[in-house]
């Protein structure tokens, strides 16, 4: 196996159990077996071992006392704040790179990433390995970092992105069957696209708010699968049933 095929065989095995948590397949708490998942996954155990402790550095899943992994439960607040708190240091970092200002050849590799975004989604195919996109959109944010030339900022966001639905990819499932899903992309690449703009033409505060609007794509694709799950509890979509309905919402 080349680097590529086992980069998306990881790829398919981290969208593939995030995408089982998401629907609750896999329920809070319960306990995560690797062979299941190699089987039904249709991926070998090492990339489900990769996968496995990545999503424990995102907080998807915890240690098991005995052994293995379990899945964690949060509530609606958590995901949420999750999300606005990379929007705010997202927006730090574009206006920063506004004010900076950005090479040219990054700005031309940010413009490639969008463009390259555009040809993954305009597959329409809900069996479609998804694996593209979510490598060009890491890429996108991953320049994004870079070209705020702070490395306090960097490693501020770093460390975020680590936490549960703090990540850019963090609601990514495995195929683009979701129709709110595939929408929500498109459009979080066209705020790409206008984000990359605002870096070119030095405007620092445009920036930093399309940064912080862009986060906000992930919590209104969010906001439109918990609706979803209050009105069809029986779980035909999506319904992240890890996420505890907030008291009083």
């Amino acid at each position: 196996m080349n680097d590529d095929q086992e980069s998306s065989a990881d790829i398919r095995a981290l969208l593939g159990i995030r995408q089982l948590i998401l629907e609750g397949a896999l329920q809070p708490g319960e306990r995560v077996s690797e062979p299941v998942l190699a089987e039904k996954l249709a991926v070998s155990r090492t990339p489900i071992r990769a996968a496995l402790i990545r999503l424990n550095e995102e907080g998807f899943v915890e240690p098991s006392p005995s052994s293995g992994f379990v899945v964690r439960g949060f509530s609606e607040s958590d995901a949420f704040d999750a999300i606005q708190l990379r929007g705010t240091l997202e927006g730090l970092a574009a206006r920063l790179a506004a004010e900076r200002g950005v090479p040219a050849d990054l700005l031309e590799r940010m413009r490639g990433s969008v463009g390259r975004i555009d040809e993954a989604l305009e597959e329409p195919d809900p069996e479609r390995d998804v694996s593209v996109y979510v490598r060009l959109n890491d890429e996108f944010h991953g320049l994004l970092w870079d070209a705020a030339q702070s490395p306090m900022v960097k490693q501020a966001i770093a460390r975020l992105v680590r936490l549960p639905f703090a990540a850019p990819n963090a609601f990514t499932l495995a195929r683009f069957s979701l129709p709110a899903l595939r929408s929500n992309l498109f459009y979080a690449n066209h705020q790409h696209r206008a984000l990359v703009d605002a870096l070119e033409n030095g405007e620092g505060s445009r920036a930093e708010a399309l940064a912080r609007e862009h986060s906000q794509a992930a919590a209104t694709y969010l906001r439109d699968v918990l609706a979803g799950r209050e009105q069809n509890p029986s779980g035909a979509s999506p319904s992240l049933r890890l996420i505890r309905k907030s008291s009083g919402a």
